[in-house]
């Protein structure tokens, strides 16, 4: 074989690797692991000790120290040592590598040149993690996922929803039997409601009793009204709902209390009522005063209802799932303590910094820059925690209204029937008559 025919096949594999590598994004899966992921694979390995060095990312191999007089001078080595890294595995969504660290180094710089090392490997996004001591894990995204989100693949479990994809192409999960009590925040046109419609109609068709508190008059939440067990549309209404639910969480007390057990999980089938998820759309409608000794008495009621139910919930098969355009210690100082108990959290797209904060800051920092980072292009997507207490950005699945219809009516007949839930209501109902 000629040097001129070894030349032309050298640069038609080049040119079918870079056109690979860009129509990956549209083409099945493996597209991306027959042309993206060699071309990035490669790139990663013939850069790494240049992005190491430029981003202080490698060390001197031993102090460089001289004497000279009665002064020792230090200087910096002129050949550092990157740290060694695998080979770059290659995942459905880009490409996995494990830094073995040097003595001494910790993961905080490589978290800070995670933009670098996107640049240099030409891809999307890459996420710095330390599973454990003396290792980094560098997990680089080929291309965004979030942009056609669709819905990934995850095994049904009870009281699980899955509401979207992540950022690394795996499935969005709501699991309010290991993260009991959500806090999802949002500005108007976010994505919150497709959200909250997607939770929805994942919770419909399982056994669950759904409770839905709406104080914009119901427009959200009344399209699921035929699979809720109650919907309440102004406080009034809802501080009756969370009084009758905190009643139903002392009988449930009772009932464990009675059979030596600590959870309701640990009760036989039969006698094990059925787990009650609480939705609240706008949450500061429950908390706004009109400054009356009516409205502050019924925002109090609120506040005090819903902590107790945040609180004792978990054990006893009462779960909160809140939602608020906005949450500040500002709406009362209730809301604070409500917050603290609500591990899970999601946040779209915000109008103020104090929001991000208030729903990430305790978590994660980093959160908090990226979730303030989304565009009103961006809508659905978010910043959400996971139970193992990272923190990812995701997009949720759209439901159309016909689908939340739909949805409802094929249900219908798996709504409990809630009978202090209902008392309540129907004694607010006949009081305002």
């Amino acid at each position: 074989m000629g040097p001129f025919t070894l030349a032309v096949l050298m640069f038609g594999l080049a040119w079918l690797l870079v056109a690979g590598a860009r129509l990956w994004q549209v083409r099945p899966v493996w597209v991306w692991y027959v042309a993206g992921y060699p071309l990035t694979a490669l790139r990663i390995v013939r850069t790494w000790r240049k992005v190491a060095i430029l981003q202080d990312l490698a060390v001197a191999p031993r102090p460089t120290r001289s004497l000279l007089g009665d002064l020792i001078v230090r200087g910096e080595a002129l050949k550092p040592v990157a740290p060694r890294i695998s080979f770059p595995k290659a995942t459905r969504t880009g490409v996995s590598v494990v830094v073995r660290l040097h003595p001494g180094q910790t993961p905080a710089p490589f978290i800070a040149a995670a933009d670098a090392l996107a640049h240099a490997w030409r891809v999307h996004a890459v996420r710095v993690t330390s599973p454990e001591r003396g290792t980094v894990h560098l997990l680089a995204t080929a291309s965004d996922p979030l942009q056609h989100p669709g819905i990934a693949h995850a095994p049904a479990a009870h009281l699980s929803a899955l509401v979207g994809i992540l950022e690394g192409g795996s499935a969005w999960v709501v699991n309010f039997r290991k993260v009991p009590h959500w806090l999802a925040t949002g500005a108007t046109q976010s994505g919150k409601s497709t959200l909250l419609a997607r939770l929805v109609t994942e919770l419909a068709p399982q056994d669950v009793a759904l409770v839905g508190i709406d104080c914009k008059g119901g427009m959200e939440l009344g399209l699921f009204e035929p699979r809720l067990s109650a919907l309440t549309t102004n406080r009034r209404e809802a501080v009756a709902v969370l009084g009758a639910l905190v009643d139903e969480l002392f009988d449930r007390m009772a009932l464990c209390r009675t059979a030596a057990v600590r959870s309701i999980w640990e009760l036989p089938d039969k006698q094990r009522p059925i787990p009650i998820v609480v939705i609240v759309d706008e949450l500061a409608e429950l908390y706004l005063s009109d400054g009356t000794r009516e409205g502050k008495a019924e925002a109090e009621r609120c506040s005090t209802s819903m902590l107790r139910i945040a609180q004792l919930g978990a054990a006893l098969g009462l779960y909160l799932f809140v939602a608020g355009q906005r949450v500040g210690s500002d709406l009362g100082p209730g809301v604070t303590a409500l917050r603290a108990q609500l591990s899970g959290r999601i946040c779209h797209r915000v109008n103020d910094p104090g929001t991000a904060e208030m729903t990430l800051g305790d978590l994660n920092k980093d959160a908090v820059a990226v979730a303030q980072s989304i565009t009103t292009e961006e809508k659905g997507v978010a910043v959400c925690t996971s139970a193992d207490g990272t923190w990812s950005r995701a997009r949720s699945q759209q439901t159309t209204t016909e689908e939340a219809r739909t949805t409802a009516r094929k249900h219908a007949d798996r709504t409990p029937y809630l009978r202090s839930v209902y008392r309540a209501l129907l004694a607010v109902e006949g009081g305002g008559s």
